[in-house]
């Protein structure tokens, strides 16, 4: 850890007790990317609760309970093929496979989601700051997107596997549900 790494990361802590709580974007965050042209996502007004029942215990606790799934575990990270991954819990489309990489760090990458699509937050569970992402429309948390992917975004989008359902291009995508 450098000097200046150190520095950011102790401000963060004197600053933390002043934050408020980042748990997930406001209506505010997710307008500039409808304002930009990107497709207007109606959040769905859904208790997390009614999810359970609809995806894997293991999805469910990522989705709503922003847990991680183990590195490497995801059959996703082999996903060659052509087609759309959408959101496990409602179906909103959020990556095409065109934008998908090997980052080598276990979790299926990806170099820019589909406009519109997702909607950030600050997340400060590790103590410094990350950007968190979740589905623009149930809510369900999807991973966390860093500065170190390749050019010319230079951005990845390190997803959970199990918040993710791949269609293959020869399939259609499945209707959205709430």
């Amino acid at each position: 850890m450098n000097r200046r790494s150190l520095l950011r990361s102790l401000g963060t802590l004197i600053a933390l007790p002043l934050l408020p709580s980042c748990s997930r974007a406001t209506e505010a965050e997710t307008a500039p990317a409808a304002a930009a042209g990107a497709s207007a996502i109606v959040p769905l007004n859904k208790p997390h609760e009614e999810w359970r029942g609809l995806v894997s215990a293991a999805a469910y606790a990522v989705l709503f309970n922003e847990d991680t799934e183990r590195a490497g575990s995801s059959p996703l990270n082999d996903e060659k093929r052509v087609g759309t991954y959408v959101c496990a819990a409602c179906y909103l489309p959020q990556f095409n496979s065109a934008a998908k990489f090997e980052s080598g760090t276990g979790w299926p990458s990806f170099t820019q989601p589909i406009e519109g699509h997702v909607a950030t937050s600050k997340d400060y569970k590790l103590v410094w700051p990350r950007t968190e992402y979740h589905c623009a429309r149930c809510g369900g948390h999807q991973g966390h997107v860093f500065d170190d992917g390749p050019k010319p975004r230079g951005e990845r989008w390190c997803n959970n596997g199990v918040a993710l359902v791949f269609v293959p291009e020869s399939q259609a995508l499945p209707a959205l549900r709430g």
